[in-house]
């Protein structure tokens, strides 16, 4: 384990985060799950690590009420399965970024992510690996636009500037560390913003570091 992920987990803890360490992806998994008991009601957040862990087909083998956000027929019942999300006994995501300081950083742009996390589910699980761990907030800003939000960005196909040139507008127009600042796209998926400081709620958000390559 290195130090950036040791100081961490220390962090998070002194700012009362329920927090599990993972080796592995194979750990992370199993950890994931432990926290889950059959039959609640899971939602999930958009989350390349989700899909790396293997998650969506645990969450969909019939022992969950999975409120399975990439099956709908239309827009409004993918509307609709995005606001049952937040009523869910177990929310599970990723972050963009974990600060040694022990503070979580999320961006979202429809915003329903970052709504569970800041309320709604009784529990939420954010699983993070420890490519997505930075000294400060102010790296955690830095993170998002020169790596997850253009490489989410691309995943999604939105047509972004980041998508195109890989990392935010305000990075050229040298106010990258203006953690709103960015492009005028209505592809844009920076447009909520998260800082999660300390957990009020005893118990309620569990942080899964992985000491793995996982996710953007």
């Amino acid at each position: 384990m290195n130090e950036a992920l040791t100081n961490a987990l220390v962090a998070l803890k002194k700012n009362r985060f329920d927090v599990y360490f993972a080796e592995n992806k194979e750990e992370a998994r199993e950890i994931a799950l432990s926290l889950i008991p059959e039959g609640a009601s899971i939602a999930v957040g958009g989350s390349a690590t989700i899909d790396q862990l293997g998650l969506l087909s645990e969450f969909r083998n019939g022992k969950y009420r999975f409120i399975d956000r990439y099956d709908f027929a239309s827009q409004e019942e993918r509307e609709e399965k995005f606001r049952l999300g937040l009523t869910a006994d177990v929310f599970v995501m990723s972050s963009n970024a974990v600060t040694e300081d022990g503070i979580l950083y999320n961006v979202d742009g429809r915003g329903n992510s970052v709504a569970a996390l800041d309320y709604g589910p009784k529990s939420v699980v954010v699983i993070a690996g420890r490519n997505k761990i930075v000294p400060t907030l102010k790296d955690a800003v830095l993170r998002v636009k020169t790596v997850a939000a253009p490489l989410n960005a691309r995943r999604l196909n939105c047509g972004t500037y980041c998508a195109e040139k890989g990392h935010c507008l305000s990075v050229d127009q040298g106010c990258a560390e203006n953690m709103t600042a960015g492009c005028g796209s209505r592809g844009r998926i920076c447009s909520r913003y998260s800082v999660q400081a300390m957990q009020f709620v005893p118990d309620r958000i569990k942080v899964i570091l992985v000491d793995d390559e996982l996710g953007f």
